[in-house]
């Protein structure tokens, strides 16, 4: 990936602390992976089923963990963590427009709205009633931000976020495109004569550095809020319910489901397509396997996984049909060991 900005390989080493062996002055204008980089490109080696493309990239400089030094002859930044190395220095090389400070003429901003320095409101984005903006936060085009809602300082919503009413979003927060925070969580009590909504009558607070994927859904309470706490991730098309707490620096795959009134821990992470069932309790630092299914809490730190993975269908079928022979297997095998402790005791 290539930018108009040129650094010298000196100025990333200081940048991310790394030790440099070669040309200080060697001109970087781009990030790029072993295989594909070439002249003015830096690549990384963070995963060593990777190393055997070290010997032919065309890269003028390679980060790369101290030990594997001798490996390469070319320019290089040596650093514990390569990988790191290379997420810090992404955004010096990001092609993404900078937003605009200003309000667009095909924006609507209620007159009681509260706008910071530095703050860009897009074509056709829509900011309402006593809506808090603070410095520096960016409003994309098509956004809709609801009244009594609080945007907190160089957050950016992306083209088409809708954000409902009484919502707060921190600081240095992204919501992605078509993600939806504040809807009505799934609140219905059955009659004789139907579903009787319930209105939800929370908000959701969303913390700071927190980064949310497109399309995803976070539900508002129905009397508390929705929490979601400072430096989560949640990648695209995940659904959070009313009332889910999720801890600090929580990381959460795609396509997962996380019922109402669930509460997950500090430092976690959970695999995509995972489903967490409501009203259960996940303890800090526990580790999630892709498509698990938390049907209850789960008390100590560690990794969990559920479900089984892909096999022939044909041996798929035989396991599936022995799976629902279980039970009967089971109360076999129950008293065949009752026969054979019965023919111990005879024998003595």
């Amino acid at each position: 990936m290539t930018s108009n900005r040129v650094w010298t390989l000196r100025a990333l080493a200081d940048l991310i602390g790394a030790e440099l062996q070669g040309d200080e002055n060697c001109e970087v204008v781009g990030l790029n992976t072993l295989q594909s980089a070439g002249s003015g490109e830096l690549a990384f080696l963070a995963n060593s089923a990777y190393q055997k493309h070290l010997q032919i990239t065309s890269a003028s400089a390679v980060i790369l963990k101290p030990d594997m030094a001798s490996a390469y002859s070319g320019n290089k930044l040596l650093l514990d963590n390569p990988y790191l190395g290379y997420a810090k220095l992404t955004p010096l090389f990001d092609p993404a427009p900078v937003a605009q400070a200003g309000v667009h003429p095909t924006a609507f901003v209620d007159p009681s709205a509260e706008l910071g320095s530095g703050v860009s409101v897009g074509p056709n984005a829509s900011i309402g009633a006593d809506v808090v903006l603070d410095d520096g936060v960016v409003i994309d085009a098509g956004c809709v931000v609801g009244p009594n809602t609080r945007v907190g300082a160089q957050s950016r919503l992306h083209a088409n976020v809708t954000v409902y009413h009484g919502v707060t979003i921190g600081a240095h927060t992204t919501l992605h495109s078509g993600c939806v925070i504040g809807a009505d969580g799934f609140g219905f009590a059955p009659s004789t004569d139907g579903w009787v909504k319930i209105h939800q009558l929370g908000g959701v607070v969303i913390g700071d550095r927190v980064e949310i994927g497109a399309c995803t859904t976070i539900d508002r309470g129905a009397l508390d809020d929705t929490v979601v706490e400072d430096g989560v991730i949640i990648d695209n098309l995940v659904q959070v319910a009313h009332n889910v707490k999720i801890g600090e620096n929580t990381a959460i795959a795609g396509c997962t489901g996380i019922a109402g009134s669930a509460t997950i821990g500090r430092n976690c992470t959970i695999g995509g397509a995972s489903c967490i069932k409501g009203h259960i309790t996940i303890v800090d630092g526990v580790n999630i396997s892709a498509t698990s299914f938390v049907n209850k809490s789960i008390l100590e730190p560690g990794s969990f996984s559920s479900g089984t993975v892909a096999t022939a269908t044909k041996t798929w079928r035989k396991n599936a049909v022995r799976f629902g022979q279980l039970d009967q297997m089971a109360s076999r095998l129950n008293a065949l060991e009752k026969m054979v402790a019965s023919n111990s005791e005879d024998k003595q």
